[in-house]
């Protein structure tokens, strides 16, 4: 209807040229006469980039005035709903920052138009829903169905923990487990247990903020009290694991990069039958001191082709904090890609 209004004459040529697991693909043309198309595109084609985030399902190819558009049918329709409102705005307001782009397709995810495989994990406070949003923190999502043990690896930003709580409070909603356990090494730059005031859980409640922040989002404050006085909730430094056996609960290890290789061991041996594990980690920020060398590769080498546990990796299309951090990601792999080369001759 837009589209007509607009004289857009999107030409959607409907082509289904696969019926794979009953997926059906389709192609699709989106014309841009009578608009700027710079305005579209963004400066340095940076509004095609939050596009594409956005529809990660999606092949997305920009010709001069057109955008050719490939994938599930299911999402490429989607696309056309998300892209009418977007042309919608440009001939009303002749603008088209980064800003109102996003702003614009949180605006329509929110009135039900979700992209195909954006299921909805939790339903969060003040009505907030919480769903994995990039290709791979999808996968994260269908590999914790199909895996006892996951690892999901990947930079600050991304997600990982964040999705990760959100299967671990969904499993238990959904009485597939019967409590959470989170536990990170008690290791941080430049921090030291004995330098912060207070008693042992006031020196260990900033390393563990992360999660009780994730849970916040997901859980009501006083229900949270409550499974946390139940120990239906537990937050624990790693350390405490030891000696313990893991069952029928959700256990996710965060910052594994800063457990030791005898530490990991340790935690990935505490796993009862019916507890799910899901260990999180950032190679490139290992804090343990010089001498003490991190179990996280270690256990994604030894692991590796061992069934029931997969590995999932993030990278930078997956951060979902402020569109800097995926430009600081860049920087710094560019940065320790320069310095690792003389080195690797």
């Amino acid at each position: 209807m837009l589209a007509q209004k607009y004289n857009l004459q999107r030409a959607c040529k409907g082509l289904v040229f696969n019926n794979i697991s009953n997926i059906r693909l389709k192609e699709s043309i989106f014309n841009l006469d009578h608009i700027d198309p710079i305005l579209f595109f963004g400066p340095e084609n940076r509004n095609m980039g939050l596009l594409r985030n956005t529809f990660p399902d999606l092949h997305m190819v920009a010709r001069g005035n057109d955008v050719k558009v490939s994938g599930p049918e299911e999402v490429v329709d989607n696309f056309a709903q998300a892209f009418d409102r977007i042309i919608k705005h440009i001939y009303r307001y002749k603008e088209l920052s980064e800003n109102q782009l996003e702003s614009l397709v949180i605006e329509w995810e929110k009135e039900g138009k979700q992209t195909a495989g954006e299921e909805i994990l939790v339903h969060g406070q003040a009505g907030r829903t919480i769903k994995a949003r990039t290709r791979n923190q999808r996968k994260m999502v269908t590999e914790v169905a199909k895996h006892d043990l996951l690892f999901a690896i990947g930079p600050a930003g991304t997600g990982k923990t964040y999705t990760a709580v959100a299967l671990a409070v969904r499993a238990l909603k959904n009485r597939e487990v019967k409590r959470i356990i989170l536990t990170r090494p008690a290791v941080e730059a430049g921090e030291n247990l004995g330098f912060l005031p207070g008693d042992l859980k006031d020196k260990l409640d900033p390393y563990l903020q992360p999660l009780y922040d994730a849970l916040r989002d997901m859980i009501p404050a006083e229900k949270l009290n409550q499974h946390f006085e139940n120990g239906i909730v537990q937050i624990a430094p790693l350390a405490f694991m030891r000696g313990r056996t893991l069952d029928n609960a959700f256990v996710i290890l965060d910052e594994a990069q800063n457990a030791t290789e005898t530490q990991l061991k340790m935690f990935l041996t505490r796993m009862g039958r019916t507890a799910k594990f899901v260990v999180t980690g950032d190679l490139s920020q290992v804090d343990l001191p010089a001498r003490q060398k991190s179990g996280l590769p270690q256990a994604l080498r030894f692991l590796k082709d061992v069934e029931g546990i997969s590995q999932v990796y993030l990278n930078e299309k997956d951060v979902i904090r402020h569109k800097l951090v995926t430009q600081i990601i860049k920087a710094y792999k560019k940065q320790e890609h320069e310095q690792e080369g003389p080195n690797s001759k």
